[in-house]
């Protein structure tokens, strides 16, 4: 089977070392301002894009998008992403695909000979074993030549067949993995590898349509984190995340999924609950954690001790969607922070609310 040629990936698409990358983010910031763009993942990738100049065709549909609107539609957003952003992925993806029906579709042509070789190889044996039972058999030699030559050819066809399905299983392998990686760069956010917004929405959107008893969520934000990538720059400032999203892979509990949420945030929702105490003392355990981090500035062998994160946990109600319960929990955040930071703080009830 032939190999289609691969895309280039999400890292090989954007080679820029880090004094070019951050002066487009420079660019790109000012210009999702101008439009009031919220600063998501997706947003960041698209006006990098635009200021690289790269693809003039994403330009021209960005500029008629605000022209258009005077604003930037979310869904517009996801479909120029998914369009100019990760289409390598997508084309790997079902390039994947289409490997894997013709994959199938050789093993069923393989198959079906063999089970064809098979049946004549059984209907050989049948004529050879009925002309043995003659009483007198004229021609001995012919019948056991026939059966001698089904059954070198049964042989072959076998080695042949046990060969097929070990390129195939070869194959397979390969194509796992490809598809794996599209899968991957559709969903894991590149940095942390935890889930990216997009992933993450969708996640949630599902999980509250199957059952708000025992879902829980909780956001945090990394305290300072501006002030901390001023003053040692972006680079220290992406292993602080990485250290995150390592911690959140390390602590979830089964059934449980986190996401970066954009920027220095973090989403994880929780699953089977018994109460919201295990909702606090979950968020509690991995604020203790990020305080513990200790992360060393290479440069000056200067070892960080000042890592900290702020809280907001929410218990999903009987009437809550996707934007009542992040509001709640985002505005526990918020309640975090003003209360001095680095602490987790629990949302308040829509019941208590509208009593």
């Amino acid at each position: 089977m032939s190999q289609p040629s691969r895309p280039p990936s999400i890292i090989e698409l954007y080679p820029e070392e880090t004094r070019k990358a951050a002066s487009l983010l420079k660019q790109a910031v000012p210009l999702m301002m101008r439009h009031d763009i919220p600063p998501n993942p997706v947003h960041y990738a698209l006006w990098y894009t635009y200021s690289r100049g790269s693809e003039p065709e994403l330009n021209r549909r960005m500029d008629k998008a605000v022209e258009d609107f005077d604003v930037f539609p979310t869904e517009t957003a996801s479909r120029l992403f998914r369009d100019y952003i990760i289409r390598g992925e997508l084309e790997e993806a079902r390039a994947g695909q289409q490997q894997v029906i013709e994959l199938v579709d050789d093993i069923e042509d393989d198959v079906s000979h063999s089970v064809i070789g098979s049946q004549h190889y059984q209907q050989s044996l049948s004529q050879g074993l009925s002309a043995l039972q003659e009483p007198i058999i004229d021609d001995l030699p012919s019948v056991l030549n026939d059966l001698q030559e089904s059954t070198q050819l049964m042989q072959d066809q076998q080695e042949k067949f046990l060969y097929r399905l070990r390129a195939a299983q070869q194959e397979i392998t390969h194509l796992r993995g490809q598809l794996e990686r599209a899968h991957m760069a559709a969903t894991l956010d590149s940095l942390t590898r935890v889930f990216n917004r997009h992933a993450f929405t969708r996640l949630l959107e599902r999980a509250l349509a199957e059952s708000q008893q025992g879902l829980a969520l909780v956001i945090l934000d990394i305290d300072h984190f501006k002030q901390f990538n001023d003053q040692y720059g972006h680079p220290l400032g992406d292993r602080v995340l990485q250290h995150v999203g390592q911690l959140l892979r390390d602590l979830l509990p089964p059934g449980a999924f986190a996401a970066r949420y954009g920027g220095e945030e973090f989403c994880v929702v929780l699953r089977d609950c018994k109460g919201f105490s295990e909702v606090i003392e979950f968020a509690e355990q991995l604020r203790n954690k990020i305080q513990s981090l200790r992360i060393k500035v290479r440069r000056t062998d200067q070892v960080l001790d000042s890592i900290t994160a702020s809280f907001g946990c929410a218990m999903a109600e009987a009437e809550d969607d996707f934007e009542s319960l992040l509001t709640r929990a985002d505005d526990a955040l918020y309640q975090a922070k003003r209360s001095g930071r680095n602490q987790v703080h629990p949302a308040k009830s829509e019941t208590m609310l509208s009593a």
